[in-house]
């Protein structure tokens, strides 16, 4: 049973999640030269806990100085084979500080049978973000807005869904296509300037006031060898994902986004597992600032977008002394970043495993004009928006899906900042 082939069909179905174990072997077939293949599973719990997010998100005021802190909560679940026809049928919410998100989705793994899989998704989101690196100044239409003074505030709104079919190419390979179309509802100060460098310029805001359609025709393709979906011990995951936002299919914003992705994992012959991932992408055009790159999907230190939402105000920290502070969404973006693991706990019951891990990288994000305008006060290497990054924690499997504890956000609210230019 040392076939890769069968290898990675026993990794294709535990990648299912419909399975806690899979295994393959043979028997002697009804005559010579032939072999049956028997599989072994064993199932688990299909109404799965896919993501949970809850931390504290935090506020600081223009010279750095920390504000009162704010919780977030994220809750996302699914029913994976609904009525035992395989169907996923998932809903997830978010609430921040003045802001929450819905989101529902719908899979088929195949469609009438065709070989295709078949989503769809809904989602309606409520949000603001803050914008300006300091010294901000602006005048909003709104009266609520104008309470805030240390960031240019976009109150914005964004109902829609998706469609999307996917095929195999391969035993590990998939390409994935995908059609979004939202209708997004913007309230933009009507005149904002912040001091960026040592320079008062205006802010772009990257979203056009009042009504607005998104929409986006995205591909992509997934080679995916891991030998299971959460607490990985080998394989790759490589994804290659590409966004058109098109004015003849109605958008209001036209742009091109590249992504791409590469994670390898070892297991060590004393059993810990090491791992690898490389990340970067590009934005040609003018999408909406919440396409963009933002700079705390690629920090562990801030928290990251939650069903859209963005619960932090902070700027990133700044190890290096860079121009990073200065960026909080870009057009470019990279990260490299490495794991060592350390398995704990290895169970059948309701806990499957438990690993602690560690990770440590570096990471940047760069809008346009950065590259070929820096901002002024910046010499040398301070002017290349680059920064370290760094988590530790623990990952859990269990009956009901995968958790994971990070202490990075609250790392983060320890004082670690420095080149800013006041």
């Amino acid at each position: 049973m040392s076939d890769p082939e069968l290898e990675l069909t026993r990794y294709r179905l535990l990648g299912t999640g419909f399975f806690s174990s899979v295994r393959l072997s043979l028997r002697k077939g009804s005559e010579r030269g032939r072999a049956v293949l028997v599989v072994d599973v064993v199932e688990r719990n299909t109404l799965v806990v896919e993501n949970v997010w809850m931390g504290v998100a935090a506020d600081e005021d223009t010279d750095g100085n920390a504000k009162p802190l704010s919780p977030y909560l994220g809750l996302s679940l699914a029913e994976t084979n609904l009525a035992g026809t395989g169907i996923t049928l998932g809903a997830g919410v978010g609430l921040a500080a003045d802001q929450w998100a819905l989101r529902t989705r719908f899979a088929d793994p195949d469609i009438g049978q065709s070989g295709w899989v078949a989503t769809a998704s809904l989602q309606y989101i409520d949000a603001r973000d803050f914008l300006g690196a300091k010294q901000v100044s602006f005048e909003s239409p709104e009266l609520e807005l104008r309470k805030v003074t240390d960031y240019a505030v976009v109150g914005y709104k964004r109902f829609g869904g998706s469609i999307g079919a996917g095929h195999d190419l391969s035993l590990s390979t998939q390409i994935l296509l995908e059609y979004q179309l939202e209708q997004v509802e913007a309230v933009v100060p009507v005149v904002a300037s912040h001091v960026r460098g040592q320079t008062r310029e205006p802010i772009d805001f990257d979203v056009l006031p009042g009504d607005s359609v998104l929409s986006v025709l995205r591909a992509a393709v997934v080679y995916d060898t891991r030998d299971t979906p959460i607490l990985t011990t080998r394989g790759t995951l490589a994804t290659i994902r590409l966004g058109l936002g098109l004015a003849p299919l109605g958008s209001s914003y036209g742009f091109e986004k590249l992504e791409l992705g590469l994670q390898h994992w070892w297991r060590l012959p004393w059993g810990h597992v090491a791992s690898f991932e490389g990340q970067g992408g590009a934005i040609a055009g003018a999408p909406p600032f919440f396409e963009k790159f933002y700079v705390g999907d690629y920090t562990d230190l801030l928290p990251g977008r939650i069903l859209g939402l963005n619960p932090d105000r902070r700027r990133p920290p700044n190890f290096l002394g860079t121009d990073i502070v200065e960026v909080r969404y870009g057009d470019y973006a990279a990260k490299l970043e490495g794991e060592y693991r350390v398995p704990l706990y290895t169970g059948r019951g309701a806990v499957y495993g438990v690993d602690f891990f560690a990770a440590t990288g570096l990471y940047a994000v760069a809008t346009r004009r950065d590259l070929t305008q820096p901002p002024s006060g910046y010499e040398g290497a301070e002017r290349v928006p680059v920064d370290l990054t760094y988590n530790l924690g623990l990952r859990v499997e269990t009956y009901v899906g995968g958790f994971g504890l990070s202490f990075s956000n609250l790392l983060g609210l320890l004082p670690a900042r420095g080149g800013g230019r006041k």
